[in-house]
């Protein structure tokens, strides 16, 4: 079948509302490493898939997977090793008191969840969010998800939620993007007094480093200042590490740990599977004896075998091939090369990351921020079309995103650099 007729096929019977990246969509078939093959063989540079976290179709996660498989899949009501020694390694990778686990199988699931265990502990209802955030699909998390709802078919802010400003710390430098005081934690005090009328708030939820806001990196100890602000009015406070964690930011594990922070509920996603739908929530004793008030927690596959085999050997992977280390080398280097094309390009206006999650902000005006989300997507298409993926993000579609799998190495990024630069220098 011919990628026309593929395309006039899947517009027949997937949902319009499902979205296909490019002018041209590409049909991908294979991918191995950092890259990804259409029908004809050609090959493509991955430089936005942060689910494939050690690389398209490792061998290790595909044995692991296949093994298991082949002898049993079932649910955590039977026990299982695969479950019991996932869930104790990655308590193992956490500061006390976060080693309790929970799991599900999308980062959507883990935030549902991650709302259910405040409400239930705190005994209230209203929840604060950073602006441009995105926490999931689920009717529930597109009401806490500014980036979904303030955007086009969004239905405007619920009243149990509370939105604070995006901490850019770019864009503050500018009165018509918030000022600097958006980067003032103090914010999360005002929207706790604001859901006082309420009850008060069950939780502040904030990435820990802001993904479709704009890859935005946290000003130094921002979520540690909110995070106290948000105790002090009662809230638990959530740390989403679906986009961020297990190692991609280099210095550390964790997204937090770079904010010198500790939630009380952390949830999990997209890397942990490597591709296979696995996620999960991870929380402290206290809080998980609250949630357990009679109702059973069940979730069909959550925490079945072959999922935890799968999460057994990513873990694995990343600590043998030194991943969270070569994350950190490699994004040191593009982070240096993309500032050292700002100096040569005005088209950027800031080059920000910490590890293999990149932001570069395109502007028309350094002066005055304008942004520029047309020459954004035409960089991108063209990238394409010169066999490295891209693609833009943030609420004025003007910053493009660099967040490959971690098998993404130091010849990948001087292909980045050369292919980028080459483009700039034409624009």
């Amino acid at each position: 079948m011919s990628t026309g007729d593929l395309s006039a096929l899947r517009a027949r019977h997937l949902a319009p509302s499902l979205g296909l990246s490019y002018a041209e969509p590409l049909e991908i078939v294979r991918g191995k490493g950092a890259w990804l093959y259409d029908t004809r063989g050609d090959a493509y540079l991955d430089c936005v898939n942060n689910v494939c976290h050690v690389g398209h179709c490792h061998p290790a996660v595909v044995t692991a997977a296949a093994e298991q498989m082949g002898v049993l899949n079932t649910n955590t009501r039977y026990l299982h090793e695969h479950a019991v020694h996932l869930a104790e390694r990655l308590a193992g990778l956490f500061p006390d008191p976060l080693n309790v686990c929970f799991f599900v199988c999308s980062g959507s699931e883990a935030n549902e969840l991650a709302l259910r265990l405040a409400r239930t502990a705190t005994g209230r209802r209203d929840v604060a969010v950073v602006d441009g955030a995105y926490h999931g699909n689920t009717s529930s998390l597109i009401e806490l998800s500014p980036y979904k709802f303030l955007g086009p078919g969004g239905g405007g802010r619920a009243s149990h939620v509370h939105v604070v400003p995006t901490p850019d710390p770019f864009r503050s430098r500018v009165s018509g993007g918030g000022g600097a005081d958006a980067c003032d934690p103090e914010h999360v005090s005002a929207a706790a007094r604001e859901a006082e009328p309420n009850g008060g708030l069950a939780a502040f939820f904030c990435e820990s480093a802001l993904g479709c806001a704009g890859q935005i990196v946290l000003p130094p100890g921002y979520l540690r200042s909110a995070f106290e602000r948000a105790r002090a009015a009662g809230a638990l406070c959530v740390a989403d590490e679906v986009q961020v964690g297990f190692g991609r930011v280099g210095s550390h594990f964790w997204g937090f740990e770079t904010q010198g922070a500790v939630p009380d509920i952390v949830t999990l996603g997209k890397p942990m599977g490597n591709g296979h739908p696995l996620a999960a929530v991870i929380t402290t004793p206290a809080v998980a004896a609250a949630f357990a008030n009679g109702m059973e927690y069940f979730n069909t596959f959550g925490g079945n075998p072959v999922s935890c085999a799968v999460g057994l050997a990513v873990l694995d992977v990343i600590e043998g091939e030194g991943l969270q280390h070569k994350a950190g080398e490699v994004g040191s280097l593009l982070l240096g090369r993309l500032r050292s094309l700002a100096e040569s390009a005005p088209l950027i206006g800031d080059v920000r990351g910490l590890g293999l999650f990149i932001g570069v902000e395109l502007v028309r005006d350094r002066t005055t921020l304008e942004p520029a989300p047309r020459e954004a997507a035409r960089i991108v298409e063209t990238m394409k079309r010169r066999g490295i993926l891209l693609s833009t993000d943030g609420p004025l579609r003007n910053v493009i995103k660099i967040k490959p799998p971690l098998a993404f190495g130091i010849p990948e990024a001087e292909r980045v650099i050369e292919e980028l630069g080459s483009l700039l220098a034409d624009a």
